[in-house]
């Protein structure tokens, strides 16, 4: 999947380059000013924004591009110390008997062991001159006074004890990206996602900024291993049957221009900024870059357009950013990436490039069809 995005975005850069060879901007003019003109127009294919300090607060109410909405967790939480008898678990339990006439014991051996008895699916087990018996929603020692108790009539003097085996029901999976995944029983009702991650042998240390899900159910939680680590608040409770895996941050943005790199960059952490963008594409060419010119191209959903909501004037926005100003570089460093964004750095002077108008549209072209590969 990542080869064949890699190749559309190839193709899509070496389509800009072989047309670069076809024109020429008038005078020499900045791509910048040229997008400013361009979005000035009647009828623009995109608006343009200065990033500014003045702006971000704006820009912070606008909705987030579907491919950067995060995913929900669950918060923390405490739960009963005692584990719970679940169908699908197993019990042992031994039986002493000291009478001389038991039903259960003999003269010489004055104990009885039943081994890995299996709580059935309407959470009850069988016990000899007993009959059925519940169990299934009890902790282990309420259920080990209830044999007891059941034992008494026809034994007197039995003395019972139980141990639990939990079941796929007191389980949870831990499927991969850590040392050692499996499926580990939950000790009590305390077991957390953390435990769980400790017991497996930690995450990997090869995962470019750990991403944890949790399924349980139908529903899929995340949230990144640093933000779990640095807020106790989120090691959330696991239940029997969840499933947790940790993966890869698979968010990335693309460079291209003027940049230390042409390339698709993951993310190296949950919030990346412009300036951190510009860092992790190997900064910006020292003798082509334009730095006042530093352009974010990104697409926003269509309900982003909606009456009553808060966002741009188009779909398809370019930001611009002035890294020669004291605002320009605080404001980079705080205007938040967006997964699938493209970060171009421009030449001062453009020289054999297409009009601005061409080149945002090419653009919006890559972003197109990686969108339909990852999809």
């Amino acid at each position: 999947m990542r080869k064949a995005l890699t190749l559309l975005v190839i193709l899509g850069l070496a389509g800009l380059t072989g047309a670069c060879a076809k024109g020429r901007l008038p005078g020499g003019a900045p791509v910048r000013e040229e997008v400013l003109n361009r979005a000035s127009d009647e009828s623009p294919e995109f608006a343009v924004y200065e990033v500014s300090r003045a702006f971000l607060p704006t820009a912070a109410q606008w909705p987030i591009p579907e491919d950067g909405k995060p995913l929900s967790w669950i918060g923390s939480s405490r739960g009963p110390s005692t584990q719970i008898i679940r169908p699908g678990d197993r019990l042992d339990i031994r039986i002493w008997d000291s009478s001389d006439n038991s039903l259960l014991t003999t003269t010489t051996q004055k104990e009885t062991q039943l081994d890995q008895i299996k709580v059935s699916s309407d959470g009850t087990i069988f016990m000899p001159y007993v009959g059925e018996i519940t169990v299934a929603g009890q902790t282990p020692e309420l259920a080990r006074t209830d044999l007891q108790s059941a034992l008494e009539a026809i034994v007197p003097s039995a003395q019972v004890q139980l141990n639990l085996s939990e079941g796929r029901a007191n389980s949870v999976d831990l499927v991969g990206g850590v040392g050692n995944p499996g499926s580990y029983p939950m000790p009590d009702r305390n077991y957390t996602v953390l435990s769980l991650l400790a017991a497996a042998g930690g995450v990997k240390d090869s995962l470019l900024n750990p991403q944890i899900r949790l399924m349980r159910g139908s529903a899929l939680y995340g949230t990144s291993v640093t933000t779990l680590l640095a807020n106790p608040g989120l090691d959330t409770r696991l239940q029997g049957g969840d499933r947790v895996f940790v993966e890869e941050d698979k968010r990335y943005f693309l460079s291209f221009g003027a940049a230390g790199s042409e390339a698709l960059h993951r993310f190296t952490k949950e919030q990346v900024s412009a300036m951190d963008a510009v860092s992790i594409m190997g900064g910006v060419n020292d003798g082509k870059a334009d730095p006042q010119g530093l352009l974010i191209l990104r697409e926003y959903p269509a309900s982003a357009m909606r009456p009553g909501t808060r966002g741009p004037r188009q779909q398809r926005v370019v930001f611009t950013l002035n890294l020669t100003s004291a605002d320009g570089l605080f404001s980079a460093r705080k205007f938040q990436i967006q997964p699938g964004d493209l970060v171009v750095a421009t030449e001062s002077p453009i020289n054999d490039a297409l009009t601005i108008s061409n080149i945002v549209g090419n653009f919006f072209g890559v972003f197109s069809r990686a969108g339909n590969v990852l999809n």
